[in-house]
């Protein structure tokens, strides 16, 4: 690190995903982030009081770019049946892309996740209100039912029918033959189910 650049949590993240990458989280330690970052490692534990801390934000941080990169089919202006095919289509992508294009990085987090059962819960709670607000714009322009209790909860069993599109315990059927048609079929189900 050139003795100009401040540090910043966000560089510390960008360095522990590296470590990560690198050594595994078993093997990843906070003087290994250190030394990427040409600091002590008492510099990183300013930003991170703990080791687990650190972890922590750095597995938030992967989950939320998901997050980020789904926000346009929730807040766009197609309608809204539409959006929740490209969300889910979406999701899927990201996913398979995670778990085929970084396979290190990808059980790694898988490690992390494990350890971080709480992010994990939120992270999905996130996915969830999502989903709800297409299933809201959707009822407001006359394609969606009513739920009978709320968005949340449809929108909960939206998330639930698709698991096998996006949870990670699924990953090696994502490259499976027949794994797109699967994935259609479900998506086309759920939007019939849905219809007002």
């Amino acid at each position: 690190m050139a003795a100009t650049e401040t540090l910043t949590a966000e560089r510390i993240l960008e360095a522990t995903e590296e470590v990560l990458r690198r050594y595994g989280p078993a093997k990843a330690t906070v003087v290994d982030v250190a030394r990427v970052l040409g600091v002590s490692h008492g510099s990183v534990y300013r930003h991170f009081r703990t080791k687990a801390a650190l972890r922590e934000a750095v597995t938030e941080r992967w989950l939320e770019r998901t997050i980020v990169e789904l926000r346009p089919y929730v807040e766009g202006e197609e309608p809204a049946d539409e959006r929740l095919t490209g969300w889910l289509a979406a999701l899927f992508t990201l996913k398979r892309r995670k778990a085929g294009g970084d396979p290190e990085l990808m059980a790694t987090f898988q490690v992390l996740i494990g350890e971080n059962s709480a992010v994990v819960d939120r992270h999905e709670d996130h996915l969830v209100e999502q989903i709800a607000r297409i299933l809201e714009d959707g009822h407001g322009e006359g394609l969606f039912a009513a739920p009978e209790r709320d968005f949340g909860t449809t929108a909960r069993a939206v998330f639930d029918a698709t698991d096998r599109f996006h949870n990670p315990a699924h990953a090696a059927d994502w490259s499976a033959p027949g794994a797109e048609g699967a994935f259609t079929a479900v998506v086309s189900l759920v939007r019939r189910a849905l219809r007002a």
